[in-house]
């Protein structure tokens, strides 16, 4: 990921004038305002730029903005590069320039700003974002021509007729992810998304011709698939010890990809290792990860989500009869399976629902089947809302549960491994308690698919000038906040045809 730069440190030298402290004097180009982007380029490289720039009459903004004309950047992949860019929430990112580091130099060198021309563009591609087709007047709509580059355009069902293809775009989505890169995986996941999506199985590379979001690379893992029955590359991927090590680790809850990498650049390649690792000091939350991961790692079946459902709506009711519950995540979506459970739980009554869900927690305690909790206090202040970037966690006060469930109370029987004799399982369950008048957009957010959610964000941001999270939704021309009661409202705000949750797992 490409994070905004942090001025470094000098000893006894002063600091380098701020663009606002440049004397009026010295800037000689008033309409260019560049930002010089830091990754690959290096701090110190990014320092010693930014002064040659000011010297020369530039203006260098230290901090990406809307103020910003020419980004320069170097040795940045294109589609990285223009998803963090979009990533940043900038109202006026496409009047700006995006420029290779070229540009600069010949700048410099110039003593003046050059001509931009094609060869100094970082332009998008169509990895990155590809346009909508557009049929060509009197032509006939065909299945392909009416396929979106946004997921919540497209009806996506549990039904994946391409499996064979999106699992493989997973797997290099997913190593992607494990090398910080994140504008090739989300160009991945969108692949996989639009192939989801399609009511019939691709078995010709021409057939993919005129779908959005598939790029070179994605057609030639098709067309290798289509040919050989496999791909070679996600072999590879699947054999690769750094991937292997990762992915093991990170299976475990409160274990994320940068806690991974550092536990495998000191060598340990097992959980073994890791536990008889005496230096490493493990997060509660990553203790009783390690304690029920054999639990916790197997697929929750939809009988269990409804038994632990009953579970909660019973503690709910007996504390106030009028709440509102609500699952959420891959089971409201219609999957049979899932890795978790998600519940919304609010009050009619604005104000009471954080005060419901510590009472929730209490008396799930006192039932004994509280195995482990990380409350988390609303930390929701509308003054920073919406958000402009996409964040995997929101603002509500909420709950990272770990529960003991009985086999009795599971229609059916428990999902279990072979010996496992035990009368219970310990299952993964998250509580979210947002206020009523935040409820639609909190059940649009948690219900998912992760990759629905970021498009529709998207589609918001580009095509409505607007921001959506799982907050509120925000009319950049209005300035003003749109209210909603229900998920079609957020739908009709944005113009959009209402999509059924089970229609969404993009």
């Amino acid at each position: 990921m490409l994070h905004a730069p942090v001025a470094s440190r000098m000893r006894k030298r002063p600091r380098p004038l701020e663009p606002s402290a440049q004397r009026k004097g010295e800037v000689k180009f008033q309409d260019v305002r560049l930002y010089l982007v830091e990754r690959k380029m290096g701090c110190s490289r990014r320092s010693f730029l930014s002064q040659l720039a000011r010297s020369k009459g530039f203006i260098v903004e230290d901090v990406l903005s809307d103020k910003v004309t020419h980004v320069v950047s170097e040795d940045n992949d294109a589609a990285g590069l223009w998803a963090w860019l979009e990533g940043c929430g900038l109202k006026d990112l496409p009047k700006m320039q995006v420029l290779d580091i070229g540009w600069f130099t010949d700048s410099m060198r110039e003593g003046k700003p050059v001509a931009v021309e094609t060869k100094h563009c970082i332009q998008f591609d169509e990895i990155h974002r590809p346009c909508e087709h557009v049929l060509p007047e009197g032509s006939t709509p065909t299945p392909v021509a009416t396929v979106s580059q946004y997921a919540c355009k497209r009806r996506t069902t549990t039904q994946n007729n391409n499996k064979i293809f999106t699992d493989a775009f997973e797997v290099l989505a997913e190593s992607y992810e494990f090398n910080e890169i994140e504008g090739r995986c989300l160009a991945f996941r969108r692949a996989a998304s639009v192939l989801k999506s399609l009511p019939w199985a691709v078995q010709r590379l021409e057939a993919t011709q005129d779908l959005p979001c598939l790029g070179g690379h994605t057609k030639a893992v098709i067309q290798e698939i289509l040919q050989y029955g496999r791909s070679f590359e996600v072999e590879k991927i699947l054999s690769n010890e750094r991937y292997q090590t990762l992915k093991l680790f990170t299976s475990v809850f409160g274990v994320g990809v940068k806690t991974a990498e550092k536990w495998y650049r000191r060598g340990l390649r097992s959980f073994r290792d890791i536990l008889a690792e005496p230096s490493i000091h493990l997060t509660r939350m990553q203790q009783f990860g390690f304690l029920h991961y054999g639990d916790i790692s197997r697929a929750v079946s939809e009988a269990e989500a409804r038994a632990l459902g009953n579970i909660i709506d019973e503690a709910v009711r007996a504390i106030t009869p009028d709440a509102v519950l609500a699952l959420t995540g891959g089971f409201r979506r219609g999957k049979e399976f899932g890795h978790d459970v998600d519940y919304l739980l609010t009050t009619p009554e604005l104000g009471k629902e954080e005060a419901l869900l510590l009472s929730v927690i209490d008396r799930l305690k006192h039932q004994s089947i509280l195995l482990y909790c990380d409350y988390q206090a609303s930390t929701l202040d509308m003054d920073q809302l919406p958000c402009r970037r996409f964040e995997a966690m929101d603002h509500f006060a909420k709950c990272f549960l770990i529960l003991r469930l009985e086999a009795g109370q599971v229609e059916g029987d428990l999902q279990r491994v072979e010996g496992d004799s035990r009368s219970w399982r310990a299952v993964r369950v998250d509580l979210v308690s947002p206020p009523i008048d935040h409820y639609a957009f909190a059940l649009l957010g948690w219900s998912g698919s992760r990759q629905f959610e970021r498009d529709l964000r998207r589609f918001a941001r580009l095509e409505r000038k607007m921001l959506l999270d799982n907050h509120a939704l925000y009319d950049l021309t209005k300035k003003e906040f749109l209210e909603a009661k229900t998920e079609k409202d957020i739908f009709a705000h944005l113009g959009l045809e209402y999509i059924e949750p089970w229609q969404r797992n993009a």
